[in-house]
Formats: structure tokens, C-alpha cells, sequence
């Protein structure tokens, strides 16, 4: 009979104990099979040779035909397995390439005649007896095709076809095999109960088992199908998976590395999300432990600089800083944590102005310096990142001799990156900065105008639409505003200006980063009288409403509305710059524009439920209940655990969209 898979056994009987059993199945049992005990359950049928109605004998002789082909079929394939004998291969085929040719489209033995003849390419395949696996491929789709859900074979369809994509995968290392037979698995092992020898050879060292890795090991690909490829792969592993935290780890990267490329604010909390998961699955004394934190924190820090919440920032020290004790001394790794973490602990100076982090910074980073000699690919990296942080405390505490030696640092590291390095316009808008900086203390025309030069060198280095061409925009409207304030060319402020308006306007730059710009044009504008005050304060209302109202709940707009110094002061300095040049009806509309904005923050701030339950836990515990009733997730916007109140941020900013 047509079967799928190898002799494990034969019994002897005669034709009168068949009979014997009438029209009852019975049940044949076989020896014990690898801990498995397979068994044969049958129906005897007497078949009258004289009742030969519409072909019905004839049918029978070409099915008899069939079972004989089939069976001679297994039988040189069993004499293959064991003796690897090419030869035996080949009758193997012979015979079951015949069954298939008996066997045309609507037969309902075609299916197992097409596994049959794969099965047994495929196996010549693995041993390399056989070279073409695509035709192998392409019948066992036939015959997953012909076995639909539902179909008793379709489990086993399913995973020969995925058993055969992983071998080409192996042998050809094509992804899009790797991928699909990721997919089928997904489908199978819901299909097969556990304990069972399918869902043993499926889930085995050939199976899951060698998928998952190979696909962790796949290289980075944020794009929709890469992402949407690893969150395949983590339903192949549930909680208790060994592979499961180095999929979360992966998955967490590729969405970080998406939000990058296209600044979708879900894609970096699904990041934290599943990084969360990850450090929570591989406690401290895990191998992966150090690598997980620094992760976790590398996606908080990026959600910092779009959204400026500072808890991200201070967390993301927090977990540099657990990283690198897990990093002595000696560490492979531990330069670039130093760096890591002195850049983050610059930009918590930027934002709080305590000395003691930006001194740590700079002793993180000459200690990253140390660790990366001359002849290191990352000198010039750290030689650069050691300068930014120079230039920081420079621009804090006034002193020359750190201002002069992040200009020292910053020309070594440019005569040492390639044109084609990617990061090379950094160093070329940092010395600018420097540059522009010391021109004021020393009035030497040539830093500044080779500030400016480097400047637009950085500018043609960058496509139209790259994030840092705001920044670029930004450095050179420092040094055409330097140049004004000590030569006083109206022109250069003219320049200055429409920098201003280049880099608050990018398209894809950061908005915290926009905002700043735009602040910093009003401030100007006023301060120099220019025309363009009312258009700068303008851009700062509308930068600001968009900022704020990325957030997802009104405890996080409040904080965004806060991030800003001088934004709290915007609406009426807004209409005050209106009034001063004679035009009511603007004033009028941006204090209104101002006050709808601050309206809507205050008429839905609540008290944390904390403080409530201090005093009154039934009122609190009434109010909690019933603010859930009209929104989870805003009545989740108090919770103080950060995994949690991530995901209620998530879950609140989706039905927000939904809603409007």
C-alpha cells in the first residue's frame, strides 16, 4: 500500500485469518520503534472477479499495480538508508516516479505518491547523491497543495516541505527558505499533540531546533518583512524556550534600528517592550545579562531623544551603568560601554547642568580612548566623542583649555576617518561648532570661516532628507550668527535666519531638536529685531503641539510641555510680538492658540491615585474602578513600574488613533 514511511516490522498471516475478521477492522502491532510502538489497524474486503461493473476490476489491477511499484519502491529505499547504495536510490525513484505517473491529478493516492518520490530525491540530496532540490521542492508543495487543512496528512505535508526548504536552506543559505520554513512550523506544531514522533521531528535538532538559531543568526533586517519575519520565529518560542530571549533581543534591535529609519513612535516602545522581556528572562549571572541591559538601555535613550521623557534617560544610565560592572577591566567590550555611557551622561548635563556628570563623561570617554590605540578601526571615533564631551564643559564652565584641546581632538579624528565613512559629516559639524566657539573669544576670521566652510561640506555630504542635515543646518546658523554678533554684516544674520528656518523646518528631524532651534530663532529675532520674530514664534506653537501630542497620556504631555524652559511663557510671548508690530488679530489668535493648548493639558489632569489612597484607599479604590470603566489606559498613566506604564502608553496612544 502507498505509505510515507520506512519498514519497521513484518508479520505473517494467512489469507483465512484475514478473512476471519469479517467486516471488523482489527489491529496488527509491531515491534517497539525508537521508544515508539507503531500499529497497523485493517479491514479485509473480498473482492468478486466476476463483478467487473464500470471498470471496477481493471481499477483494482492498476491499483494492485500501485502497491506493488510502492512497496518495491520502500523497499530499495530501506536498502538505501542502510547501505548507501546509490543504486538502490535509483530503482527507489524508478519505482516511485512510476506510481506518480499512475497516479494523475484527481487520484486520491497522488499526494502520497508525490511525498513517496520527495521524500526519497530528498534524502539523495542530503547525502549528496542528488543535486536537484528544486524539483524535490516542488513536489512536496504539490502535495501539501493536494492535503488542505484538515486533511489527516496535512501536519505531515506540512513539515516535509519545511524539512526540505531548511535543507536548501543549509546547503544554498538562501534567507527566503529559511523564512518559509519558519512559517510552516508556526503552522505545524499547533497540529501536533506533544509526545508525538511528528511533533518530536519537528521540533528536533533538524526542525525548530536548527531554525531558530540559524535565523537569530540571520543578519539585521528592519525592514516590514524582516520584523514581521522575527516575530514569526518568537511563536516558534514560547516562555521556558531556551532561544527565546536571543529572538526578544533581536526582534527589540531590528525595531529600534526601524524606528531610526522612520521615527514611528510604536516601533521604539515595542522595542522597550520586548527588551524588557528579555533582561526579565535572563537574570544577573546570565551570560546574555550584560548584553540585554545595555540593549534595553540603547532603546531608552533613543525614545529619550524623541520624546525627552527624562526617567528614560536616567533609567538608561542606570542599566549602562549595571553593564559595566558586569565588565571589568580587561573586557572585550567594555570601550565601547565606556563611551556609551559617557554620551549619555553628557546628555543628561545638557539637560540638568551637574557638573559631576559631564566630569565622569569625560573620564569614561579618555578611558575609551585608552582602550582604542592609534591602530584601533574605532580612534577616531572615540577621538571625536571625547571632543563633543570637551566641548560641552566648555561651553559650561568657560574653560579654554578644554575648548582648545576638543579642536585638537576633532582634526586628528577627521584626518583619520575616510571620505566614505558614514559618520564623517559628524566631525565636520562638531569642529565647525568648535570653531565657531573659539571665534567669538579670539575674533579670528579664519576659525570662523572655515567653521562655515566645514559646515556646508557637511550639508553636500548628506542626502535632502537625512536627519542630520538639521543639525548641519543648525551649526552653520551658529556660525553665521557668530560672525554677526563681533563683524555686525546684516547679511550674516539675514543667513543666520534662514538656517533657523532650514533646520526647525526639516522634515525628519527630531522634534525636541526642532524645538530648541525654533525657541532659540524667536530669542534672536527678538533680541536683534528681525522681521521674522512672529514667523519664528509661530513655528514654536505649532513644533510644540506636535510634540506634546505624540505622547500618549496627559500625565507624559504635561512632562513634554514642562521639557522646554521657555515654552511655558510661548503663547504670550507669541501675541506680545504680534502686538508690538501692530497686528491685533494675529495676537488674538496665537494667545488663543496658546491657551486651547495649556486648556487641554489642565482640564484632563488628574491626581495620582497614590495620593488619593493615602488618605482615602475606598474612595481611591471606587475611583480607580470606575476610571478604568472609561479608559485603561489613562487611568494606568500613575503606574510607577516602567514596563507597565509603557504598555498602557502604548495601548492608550493605538485606541487614541483609533478614536480620531
Amino acid at each position: 500500500m502507498l505509505g510515507n514511511g520506512e519498514v519497521v516490522g513484518k508479520l505473517e498471516t494467512s489469507w483465512d485469518e484475514l478473512v476471519d475478521h469479517g467486516d471488523e477492522p482489527f489491529e496488527l502491532s509491531f515491534p517497539s520503534v525508537r521508544s515508539y510502538h507503531p500499529s497497523l489497524t485493517l479491514k479485509v474486503a473480498v473482492l468478486h472477479p466476476c463483478d467487473d461493473h464500470d471498470g471496477a476490476l481493471f481499477d483494482s489491477l492498476v491499483d494492485c499495480e500501485i502497491a506493488r511499484d510502492t512497496d518495491a519502491g520502500h523497499a530499495r529505499f530501506v536498502e538505501y538508508v542502510t547501505s548507501v547504495t546509490v543504486s538502490y536510490l535509483n530503482d527507489a525513484v524508478e519505482h516511485f516516479q512510476s506510481v506518480l505517473d499512475q497516479c494523475p491529478v484527481d487520484h486520491p493516492d497522488r499526494a502520497s505518491a508525490l511525498a513517496n518520490l520527495a521524500s526519497a530525491r530528498l534524502k539523495g540530496y542530503i547525502r549528496k547523491d542528488l543535486e536537484d532540490i528544486d524539483s524535490t521542492i516542488s513536489l512536496f508543495r504539490e502535495a501539501l497543495a493536494l492535503r488542505p487543512q484538515g486533511h489527516p496528512d496535512h501536519p505531515l505535508s506540512l513539515y516535509h516541505l519545511a524539512d526540505a526548504l531548511t535543507w536548501r536552506y543549509r546547503k544554498e543559505g538562501t534567507a527566503v527558505d529559511l523564512h518559509e520554513s519558519a512559517q510552516l512550523y508556526c503552522k505545524l506544531l499547533p497540529l501536533c499533540p506533544e509526545g508525538t514522533f511528528l511533533r518530536r521531528s519537528a521540533a528536533g535538532a533538524n526542525g525548530v531546533d536548527y531554525v531558530i538559531p540559524a535565523c537569530i543568526n540571520l543578519p539585521k533586517d528592519a525592514s516590514d518583512d524582516g520584523i514581521h519575519f522575527r516575530r514569526i520565529v518568537l511563536q516558534l518560542c514560547p516562555l521556558g524556550h531556551q532561544y527565546r530571549p536571543q529572538v526578544l533581543n533581536g526582534l527589540s534591535q531590528a525595531l529600534e534600528i526601524r524606528f531610526r529609519q522612520r521615527g514611528g513612535i510604536d516601533d521604539i516602545d515595542d522595542s522597550i517592550q520586548v527588551a524588557r522581556e528579555a533582561v526579565y528572562l535572563c537574570p544577573e549571572g546570565h551570560i546574555n545579562h550584560d548584553s540585554y541591559l545595555n540593549n534595553l538601555a540603547v532603546s531608552l535613550r533613543r525614545r529619550f531623544d524623541h520624546q525627552c521623557r527624562s526617567h528614560d534617560l536616567d533609567e538608561a544610565i542606570c542599566l549602562y551603568e549595571e553593564a559595566l560592572r558586569m565588565r571589568p577591566v580587561g573586557h572585550k567590550t567594555r570601550r565601547t560601554l565606556l563611551d556609551t555611557l559617557g554620551g549619555a551622561l553628557r546628555v543628561r548635563f545638557v539637560q540638568r547642568r551637574n557638573v559631576d556628570d559631564i566630569n565622569r563623561a569625560i573620564s569614561l570617554r579618555r578611558e575609551a580612548l585608552m582602550l582604542s590605540p592609534p591602530e584601533h578601526p574605532d580612534h577616531d571615533t572615540m577621538l571625536n566623542n571625547l571632543a563633543v564631551a570637551l566641548k560641552e564643559r566648555y561651553n559650561k564652565l568657560d574653560a579654554s583649555e578644554d575648548l582648545d584641546e576638543a579642536i585638537d581632538l576633532y582634526r586628528e579624528s577627521l584626518r583619520l576617518r575616510r571620505l566614505d565613512r558614514p559618520e564623517r559629516h559628524r566631525n565636520l559639524y562638531n569642529l565647525s561648532s568648535a570653531l565657531s566657539s573659539r571665534f567669538t573669544k579670539t575674533q579670528k576670521n579664519e576659525d570662523i570661516e572655515e567653521a562655515i566652510r566645514l559646515c556646508q561640506e557637511s550639508l553636500d555630504a548628506l542626502p535632502s532628507l537625512h536627519p542630520d542635515r538639521c543639525t548641519s543646518h543648525r551649526r552653520l546658523k551658529t556660525a553665521y550668527l557668530s560672525r554677526y554678533q563681533v563683524q555686525h554684516n546684516p547679511a550674516d544674520l539675514s543667513l543666520a535666519v534662514d538656517k533657523f528656518r532650514l533646520a526647525s523646518g526639516h522634515p525628519t528631524g527630531r522634534l525636541p531638536e526642532r524645538i530648541q532651534v525654533a525657541l532659540n530663532w524667536a530669542h534672536q529675532a527678538e533680541v536683534y529685531q528681525h522681521d521674522s520674530a512672529l514667523e519664528a514664534h509661530q513655528t514654536c506653537l505649532e513644533l510644540f503641539e506636535k510634540h506634546v501630542m505624540t505622547r500618549s497620556s496627559i500625565i507624559s504631555r504635561r512632562e513634554a510641555a514642562t521639557a522646554f524652559r521657555s515654552a511655558q511663557s510661548l503663547p504670550v510671548d507669541a501675541a506680545s510680538c504680534a502686538i508690538r508690530r501692530n497686528n491685533l488679530p494675529q495676537a488674538v489668535e496665537l494667545a488663543e492658540q496658546g491657551r486651547g493648548q495649556q486648556w487641554s493639558l489642565a482640564s484632563r489632569l488628574r491626581t495620582p491615585l497614590e495620593v488619593l489612597e493615602s488618605t482615602s484607599p475606598e474612595l481611591a479604590r471606587k475611583l480607580s474602578e470606575l476610571s478604568k470603566s472609561l479608559s485603561d489606559a489613562q487611568g494606568s498613566a500613575t503606574l510607577t513600574d516602567r514596563a507597565a506604564a509603557d504598555a498602557a502608553a502604548r495601548k492608550y496612544r493605538r485606541l487614541m488613533e483609533k478614536w480620531g
